[in-house]
């Protein structure tokens, strides 16, 4: 009998010895869950990004962070910042003057970690510790800053998370367009968010097609004659600082005179704008941020402007700046109602460009935020300006 309760003694040691050591290795092993903060799924989905990569992402992803230039905005236009978990350092540091009305609308961003430095520069550490699902990377379409397929790869293999690159498009050009498109398309499917891309990509066609309706018909004669000086681009410039391709003008049907020099952001010479004398001038009020009050200030101390029609006339007026970190598309739309009201406003009689341009806003980035906007500006914009 002893013998018997000695081996039972025995074998219970054991199995409890056997279990401690279970117990002990499970623990010594973290789930997926603990191990990058994202529940353990086998759910997966493969999305063909803007550069023809296959990505293979979780399915429904709802931890994400935007890297580039306007990609933060893009999922905001979405209605997708409470997805965002990691921001870059623009969003970080206070802007003075803030030109961007999606920041505006989202102060949250601030106080989120912080993945990198702005305009792409990102830390593959940072992004591992944040641990969110998936990464957007975008780059301006035609500049130094655009994102590559081989970037997006290179980041992809150094965190071992999804990448989603994208093109950012613009509305100057028709293929530019087609990439805003696309890339709007690309977030919503990737963010089950495709039915708010397409009422977006409609509300951009329904807008400028009502701008190009109210002046398509005015004769080439009759069309004001006009110039955009000061656009931000990288920061602030002076008044030679133009967009040959400046979409509200295209939109408006107005003859501007730097038309010649390109499709993108140039610098033009003051010759150019003195012949060209054009009878309206309109100045990007982000050039305040320069010495002297930018462009305005050299309408107010340059002697070869002050022949200009519009100086003469008093017929220059301040419209907000839409490049900041990229194209801020909401202001573009904005600009152009107020520019099409100084310009024809007989055929804006309708329209209120304050109240149009929070219209838009809200449609964009969820808030009307044309006020505090346009108070980081002295309330310059919308406005003629006094020379």
């Amino acid at each position: 009998m002893k013998k018997t309760w000695m081996s039972f003694i025995i074998v219970t040691t054991l199995i409890l010895a056997f279990a401690v050591c279970a117990g002990c290795t499970g623990n010594a092993s973290p789930s997926p869950t603990a191990a990058t903060g994202t529940p353990a799924s086998s759910a997966t989905t493969t999305i063909t990004d803007g550069y023809g990569r296959n990505v293979v992402i979780p399915s429904n992803p709802d931890k994400i962070i935007c890297s580039g230039a306007g990609c933060l905005r893009y999922v905001v236009y979405l209605g997708a910042q409470d997805k965002v978990v990691g921001v870059d350092s623009i969003e970080k540091k206070a802007q003075s003057p803030e030109g961007r009305a999606y920041s505006i609308a989202n102060p949250q961003f601030s106080s989120l970690p912080l993945f990198g430095e702005m305009r792409g520069k990102d830390d593959p550490e940072k992004i591992i510790g944040i641990g969110p699902q998936v990464v957007f990377k975008s780059g301006s379409t035609t500049s130094m800053n655009a994102t590559s397929a081989a970037e997006a790869d290179t980041l992809q293999n150094k965190t071992g998370i999804p990448v989603i690159g994208f093109p950012y498009g613009s509305l100057r050009t028709p293929a530019e367009k087609a990439d805003m498109y696309n890339s709007l398309r690309l977030i919503g499917k990737t963010l089950g968010k495709d039915a708010r891309a397409e009422e977006l990509i409609a509300y951009i066609d329904a807008t400028t097609a009502d701008l190009e309706r109210r002046t398509k018909d005015i004769p080439a004669d009759q069309q004001k004659t006009v110039y955009i000086g000061g656009v931000s681009s990288a920061g602030a410039h002076g008044i030679i600082s133009t967009e040959p391709a400046y979409p509200p003008f295209l939109w408006v049907h107005a003859k501007n005179i730097a038309a010649q020099s390109g499709s993108q952001h140039a610098d033009i010479s003051k010759e150019v704008i003195v012949s060209g004398d054009p009878e309206y001038l309109f100045i990007d009020v982000g050039t305040t941020q320069m010495d002297n009050e930018g462009a305005i200030g050299e309408l107010k101390t340059n002697a070869a402007y002050s022949s200009l029609k519009s100086v003469k006339n008093g017929n220059v007026y301040g419209v907000l700046p839409y490049n900041f970190y990229s194209t801020n598309y909401e202001t573009v739309l904005a600009d152009s109602y107020y520019i099409g009201k100084v310009l024809y406003p007989d055929r804006f009689a309708d329209v209120d460009p304050k109240q149009k341009a929070d219209e838009i806003y809200t449609k964009f980035v969820g808030k009307p935020v044309f006020s505090t906007l346009n108070g980081n500006y002295r309330n310059l914009g919308f406005a003629k300006i006094t020379l």
